[in-house]
């Protein structure tokens, strides 16, 4: 079976590494385009596409998928089937190319966290499981009919970036036995029932990354963790910004305003809440690189 790969950064690198080890035929590789990054502005290759040039596969690289040339060399490979993961949108005459369609692995238990932040919202919403699914593109974003799907615990001190790898290992793996159980014709289709409970993962923005030191703390710690390590929850100190990468949480009568911050100077930095304070461990200030707070710190004012 002839598979094209659709994707970017390190997490569906995982996955078509896994395809790769596993021996399928993976005749094409399709990937964003090469993009200024940095001080110095050098064009910088997408994970997927390193790979893929050190694996010696074909890479597609189109700026529009509806490039009449683009569709053409897509054809022109032959697929049997079209894999896509963390990649961008496809039109209908890419994602229905293939004779036995196309494929997406969603960073999510789906119906639940449809959108482009699945790990992030679980986070920040304080679930306790998440997990992987494989389903079949069709119009509507993430809608399509689930072939496969695995849990994997959330715990209480997870970020959204152990979260990423957690599911990014379990994820590969998960694609590797769908694609073979297409290959074997071995599967059946279930559609994602419909509910009026459903919880989505729409991008986040930076305005959404402000801590609201009004909220209680749970969920002013969830934030911080689904936002960690990318794109960071933070706040203002000195009216300048203070990234926060991890935290803890204690639960106490505090006697101050929500935002105030107490500190010894030293060991500690903690911030009043609703209900007690966020004691920052992981931090950034503006104009500084990331750091413990204790070293923080010691080069810092209050």
């Amino acid at each position: 079976m002839r598979l094209v790969f659709m994707g970017t950064p390190d997490f569906a690198v995982a996955s078509l590494n896994a395809l790769v080890e596993a021996g399928f035929d993976v005749v094409g590789v399709v990937t964003a385009a090469d993009k200024p990054a940095g001080r110095g502005q050098k064009l910088q290759e997408s994970a997927v596409k390193q790979y893929a040039v050190a694996k010696g596969l074909k890479v597609l690289q189109p700026l529009k998928l509806k490039d009449p040339e683009f569709i053409e060399e897509l054809k022109s490979l032959r697929a049997d089937l079209q894999v896509v993961v963390a990649f961008r949108m496809l039109p209908e005459m890419v994602w229905n190319m293939p004779p036995k369609g196309t494929i997406n692995l969603h960073a999510s238990l789906l119906p639940q966290y449809r959108g482009a932040a699945p790990i992030n919202h679980a986070i920040i919403n304080g679930e306790r499981e998440s997990g992987v699914t494989t389903f079949f593109l069709k119009h509507e974003i993430d809608t399509g009919d689930v072939i496969f799907s695995e849990k994997v615990t959330i715990t209480s001190e997870d970020t959204a970036g152990d979260l990423h790898d957690k599911l990014m290992n379990v994820g590969a793996g998960l694609l590797v036995k769908t694609v073979q159980a297409i290959a074997d014709g071995n599967y059946t289709e279930q559609p994602q029932l419909q509910s009026d409970e459903l919880k989505h993962a729409p991008k986040i923005f930076k305005e959404h990354c402000l801590i609201d030191w009004n909220q209680p703390g749970q969920s002013i710690y969830n934030l911080i963790r689904g936002l960690s390590p990318y794109p960071t929850a933070f706040t203002k100190l000195n009216d300048k910004t203070l990234k926060v990468f991890k935290a803890e949480l204690e639960e106490k009568e505090t006697g101050l305003a929500p935002g105030a911050f107490l500190s010894d100077g030293k060991t500690y930095l903690k911030f009043a809440t609703k209900d007690g304070f966020i004691k920052l461990t992981d931090l950034q200030y503006e104009g500084k690189k990331r750091m413990q707070v204790d070293e923080f710190l010691r080069g810092m004012r209050l």
